[in-house]
């Protein structure tokens, strides 16, 4: 079998993409030069590393990157800086969501895909906070188009990187030629799905997701699976899986899966608001009257949502049920598998009808804090790990040299995560966009 590829061999893999990214057209790349910095000054600056806070801090932000960053009095402010007084405010990276799906959804129907689409929902992922999504599936060339055109100073909305089609298949070379097309698109990942849907559906096989993964890693493309049985966890590592991108549901984790974890460098995602989604409709849910929820909601989602019919189909499925148990047991392994130090990325399988863009990312983050991970775990696994495990370079944390995507917090995320709803303002590539207010 091949082996997992390192996480920071990943990064370097990214690189080109990335570099693409960054080098725009020469026409925008002239019109966004030499623009002032920008300077956001007093704020206690918390940088997704996991370091402690620095108080009175100060980040300037010139040509969409941090030109510095430090204790204002160290930090020079350029003369030709616009300052922003941030005293008492707060300061993270960008929320990363590292397992969403953009571009297909519109209301409740899915098969819209189109450019509009994906820089809606980027948009939409932004005013949230969300300053960079991986979109694990379901993505066409249009998100490629859109992914080649970020790398710019005068971006005004999400990051996104791409993984194109869900490779599935019943045999390896049907598999393969997904694995092959994915690549000719110029995805940033290659996702697979072992799973067999509470026993609805036929599961890929070791011998199918084995030569996806070998082949991935001869492409030079990390893998990321979906998967829900312990059983196909350790299958996976195996055959050298680089992320596992949901949580195991059907029974709990042992030490020797943390170990391996560990050991191969591998994260996981426990995306915990994907169960929510499948049973919380069967009655009204509680954030329907949330006005950080309803700042982005469809009317006429929401009243398709509530019609009687809909709920009776949510409470009468006997999976949306056994997925409501499997919450429990997602939430259980989150905290075994992060006490005992393996990496975690937040990731939500936000996109699909019903699983709304951004505000569940803010489920996510309480749902994490419930299964007993700590506001800083939380905010790093949020930021410079989920960076890290889906190989990104540039974003995470607030360092020298990456770009400026930014939230600035009215209240402290440390004394808990439901402070990250305390949005004042997004800045990405040091551009404010649109935001919500928590």
């Amino acid at each position: 079998m091949s082996k997992s590829i390192p996480l920071p061999a990943i990064a370097l893999l990214l690189t080109g993409t990335l570099a693409a990214c960054g080098g725009g057209d020469g026409e925008t790349s002239a019109l966004d030069a030499g623009t002032p910095a920008l300077a956001i000054v007093g704020a206690t600056v918390i940088d997704g590393s996991g370091a402690e806070p620095v108080s009175d801090a100060t980040v300037v932000v010139r040509d969409g990157r941090i030109e510095s960053v430090g204790a204002s009095a160290e930090v020079e402010i350029p003369a030709d800086a616009e300052v922003l007084d941030a005293a008492g405010k707060y300061v993270v990276p960008g929320l990363i969501n590292a397992h969403g799906h953009v571009g297909a959804t519109l209301g409740l129907e899915s098969g819209h895909y189109s450019r509009a689409n994906v820089l809606r929902h980027l948009q939409l992922y932004a005013s949230y906070g969300v300053t960079t999504v991986v979109s694990l599936g379901g993505d066409e060339p249009a998100g490629v188009e859109v992914r080649d055109e970020q790398g710019t100073p005068g971006l005004d909305r999400a990051r996104l990187f791409v993984a194109g089609a869900v490779v599935t298949g019943d045999t390896p070379g049907a598999a393969l030629e997904m694995v092959n097309g994915n690549a000719a698109m110029g995805v940033d990942f290659i996702k697979i799905r072992v799973d067999d849907n509470l026993g609805a559906t036929r599961k890929m096989t070791p011998d199918v997701y084995g030569a996806v993964i070998e082949r991935a890693h001869e492409l030079e493309l990390p893998v990321a699976a979906h998967l829900f049985y312990l059983e196909d966890a350790n299958g996976l590592l195996d055959a050298g899986v680089d992320f596992i991108v949901h949580s195991v549901r059907d029974q709990d984790v042992d030490d020797a899966l943390a170990e391996r974890l560990i050991e191969a460098g591998v994260c996981y995602s426990p995306t915990l608001t994907r169960e929510v989604s499948t049973f919380v409709y069967e009655s009204e849910p509680e954030f329907f009257a949330d006005a950080f929820f309803l700042a982005s909601a469809e009317p006429g989602v929401l009243e398709a949502l509530r019609a009687p019919e809909s709920m009776a189909r949510y409470r009468e499925s006997e999976s949306a049920q056994r997925y409501k148990e499997a919450l429990v047991q997602a939430q259980r392994n989150l905290g075994a598998l992060s006490d005992a130090g393996v990496t975690i990325a937040m990731g939500t399988d936000t996109g699909p009808a019903a699983r709304f863009q951004g505000y569940f990312e803010h489920m996510e983050l309480a749902l994490m804090a419930e299964s007993g991970m700590s506001p800083m775990q939380i905010l790093v696994a949020s930021t410079g790990d989920a960076a890290r495990c889906a190989g990104l370079e540039g974003v995470g944390t607030i360092a020298t040299g990456n770009w400026a995507d930014l939230i600035l917090l009215s209240a402290d995320p440390l004394e808990g995560v439901e402070n990250l709803r305390a949005i004042e303002s997004v800045w990405i590539a040091g551009n404010e966009v649109p935001s919500v207010s928590g």
